[in-house]
């Protein structure tokens, strides 16, 4: 399937249309940004290693039974996906205290939560990302109770499957954040699963191996996403 023309250029990804219509291809650039896009600032191969992250981690999740757009890679940075009609919800799971739930709620970083939190944020730079609730999403029309009940659902049952896969190489899944589409009338899970989007923590020392190296204005960042994609046994060549 050949690439065509350019029709959406996120902080980190370009997508292109193809040939067929329910196929798209994207891009994942070398690109990293903080501040709602206000920081940007590109990695020497970057992009590769979260391509290869993010389809290994949509690979296994298709294997435990979770239906993603991703059909193939094709290259070290892109990968061939269904064309979904996105629900404008980012999903965010919280196993511990992190990020924006510190800061609103004034807790300390670090506390495991049990049970996990679920949030959800409406995909909108414009509004800077405001959270919500199933009140908004169905007054608004963004989505319906039956959306709603399947993302969550998925949403922690993504979560059971990865937790034990960190787990099991020595990471702790922080948090995460996901987005949902629909194929055929069909919720399915698309957009990634990186470490530009999730929180990951070393077990034993609590080194931060995601993008908060990059908010923090840290060093060592493709070092850290590198240290994920060994650990998951994801090779370079």
């Amino acid at each position: 399937m050949q690439k065509k023309s350019e029709i959406y250029r996120g902080k980190s990804k370009t997508v292109y249309c193809t040939e067929k219509k329910d196929f798209l291809i994207i891009n994942f650039r070398d690109d990293i940004s903080a501040n709602n896009g206000m920081t940007i600032q590109k990695f020497d191969g970057k992009g590769k290693i979260n391509n290869k992250i993010n389809y290994f981690i949509m690979t296994t999740l298709q294997n435990n039974g979770i239906k993603s757009h991703i059909e193939k890679q094709i290259s070290d940075s892109e990968i061939l996906v269904k064309n979904l009609k996105m629900i404008p919800i980012e999903c965010v799971l919280r196993n511990r205290s992190a990020g924006s739930l510190v800061k609103r709620i004034n807790i300390k970083e670090g506390i495991i939560l049990n049970p996990p939190i679920f949030e959800m944020f409406l995909k909108s730079d414009i509004v800077n990302d405001p959270m919500i609730n199933e009140s908004y999403c169905e007054t608004f029309g963004w989505a319906n109770k039956h959306h709603i009940m399947t993302m969550k659902y998925l949403t922690h049952k993504i979560n059971n499957i990865l937790n034990k896969l960190f787990h099991d190489i020595g990471i702790i899944l922080v948090d995460f954040k996901i987005e949902f589409g629909l194929f055929n009338n069909e919720i399915i899970l698309g957009d990634e699963f990186s470490p530009d989007v999730a929180r990951l923590w070393d077990i034993t020392n609590m080194r931060k191996l995601d993008k908060d190296i990059f908010r923090q204005n840290s060093t060592g960042i493709i070092q850290a996403y590198e240290l994920v994609a060994n650990r998951l046994g994801i090779t370079f060549s």
